[in-house]
């Protein structure tokens, strides 16, 4: 560390100290663990921290960012660390804000069906906090039981249920979050309508702390949807798979649809031997919570689409038990595919008409680059996960897994898609957005510029941190 960077660390510490920005880490062990999230080891950059604060109020995290702010060291805001994208890893000296203690459910309203959370609270307390009161909390990203609402916020998380309820986005009402120099920024309204200026809720949301440091958020509650009717469907071809998502979206509103490609039902198979169909190209799973007597109709008439697109095998019940048995094998596609090795999950979308180009394009990128890829996601708005198996001890691997993965990005564009629909962009697809933006970029630079003069919200993320 150079001789300006010791100086500036120093004077940081002392002034966060001095400030009241909570408490401070700067235990070197410690530290360590707050490096990088969970982004797929070895691949990216992760320096290491002058110190974590840790605050449990707004008024710590503003003075937590005016110490940084006056000793010009990068800040790196952080919730759970269980992001996919390193968009929580650290830079070397900068200063990691921790909201992980602002884990207050500070408002839950019944009758105006709204919660005011502090950023580290847990999407899955939230969701029991609205079920006690017969409400649902929507958004539910697979990391639901252990990711923080400030996280799902700062990417934008979608989950299973988007497909019919939305992303984290548009679950948001209003915003409270420190800008880079320390001010309260508070954004939206509590009024299910308005129109009143630029929406800045929603340009927060999904931007990786680059902008401003989320410290509350509120966010709409839904009632409680009834018991939920539920299908599993395997087809011989891909292509029939895709027939019944393009069906079934154009007739239907599910409130799942979810995929499985033919090296995930056999990682699946493996882990937890389910009788699965390992001849079949593809497996959907899909849900309906419209009602005992809707939500049967519709999941009957989706299992005839299913049938008429080539589907082999339809199960279907109404008896919620029965049903988790059946999306079980879903839920398990990722930890199946964990245990052959080191995994690089993506998430790129694509149109639904051009999932099964996507599904065919992602094999012969297998084959080429030599790497196993497992690809299973949300069919029903077209956000798949293709998660290529590496070794990552061995460097050869390695180069390959990044090959196939830069490979499938590549694939996504051409397709008319994005390289990220819910993981967010962080270090690991800076490039590939820079491409995607291309036509806005200098607008993005510029409200970034707006926000961070100096430059020091995560600076080494997303696009505009390529040039």
């Amino acid at each position: 560390m150079s001789a300006t960077r010791t100086d500036a660390t120093t004077a940081l510490v002392r002034e966060a100290a001095a400030a009241g920005a909570g408490r401070l880490i700067l235990d070197p062990e410690v530290l360590a663990s707050y490096r990088h999230d969970q982004a797929a080891p070895g691949l990216l950059a992760a320096g290491t921290p002058a110190a974590v604060a840790r605050p449990t109020t707004t008024a710590e995290v503003q003075a937590a960012v005016r110490a940084a702010a006056r000793a010009g060291v990068p800040i790196v805001p952080r919730g759970a660390g269980s992001g996919l994208s390193g968009g929580a890893n650290a830079i070397d000296g900068c200063l990691v804000i921790s909201l992980e203690r602002m884990s207050k459910i500070l408002d839950l309203d019944p009758a105006a069906l709204t919660a005011t959370v502090q950023p580290g609270v847990i999407n899955l307390a939230l969701r029991k906090a609205a079920a006690a009161e017969e409400l649902q909390y929507a958004p539910d990203p697979a990391s639901y039981e252990f990711s923080t609402i400030g996280g799902n916020v700062a990417t934008n998380a979608g989950g299973l249920c988007c497909v019919k309820y939305g992303v984290t986005r548009d679950a948001l009402l209003g915003l409270e979050a420190v800008r880079a120099d320390g001010e309260v920024l508070r954004v939206g309204r509590a009024t299910r309508k308005g129109v009143v200026g630029y929406d800045l809720t929603s340009l927060l949301c999904g931007s990786e702390g680059t902008l401003a440091i989320v410290t509350e958020a509120t966010v709409r509650l839904l009632p409680m949807p009834p018991a939920a009717h539920t299908l599993a469907a395997s087809f011989p071809r891909l292509d029939a798979a895709g027939e019944a998502i393009n069906a079934i979206t154009r007739r239907h509103r599910p409130s799942m649809l979810e995929l499985m490609d033919r090296t995930t039902i056999g990682a699946v198979e493996t882990l937890q031997p389910m009788e699965l169909d390992l001849d079949a190209e593809a497996m959907l799973f899909a849900r309906s919570d419209a009602g005992r007597f809707e939500g049967a109709e519709e999941i009957a008439a989706m299992a005839k689409l299913c049938e008429q697109a080539g589907a082999d095998v339809v199960l279907i019940t109404d008896e919620e038990a029965e049903g988790q048995l059946l999306i079980a094998a879903r839920r398990l596609a990722l930890p199946a595919l964990e245990r052959r090795g080191a995994t690089l999950l993506d998430d790129v979308a694509v149109p639904l008409t051009a999932v099964p180009a996507l599904l065919r394009g992602i094999e012969r990128i297998a084959e080429r680059a030599g790497v196993l890829i497992g690809t299973f996601g949300h069919a029903g708005d077209g956000n798949m996960h293709p998660t290529i198996v590496y070794d990552q001890t061995d460097a050869d691997a390695v180069a390959r897994a990044r090959t196939a993965f830069d490979a499938i990005l590549a694939l996504a564009l051409e397709l008319g898609g994005t390289v990220t629909g819910e993981h967010g962009v962080g270090l690991l697809k800076r490039d590939a957005a820079a491409r995607e933006l291309a036509g806005s970029l200098d607008l993005q630079r510029a409200i970034k510029t707006v926000f961070d003069p100096a430059g020091l919200l995560n600076p080494d993320k997303a696009p505009w941190a390529t040039s």
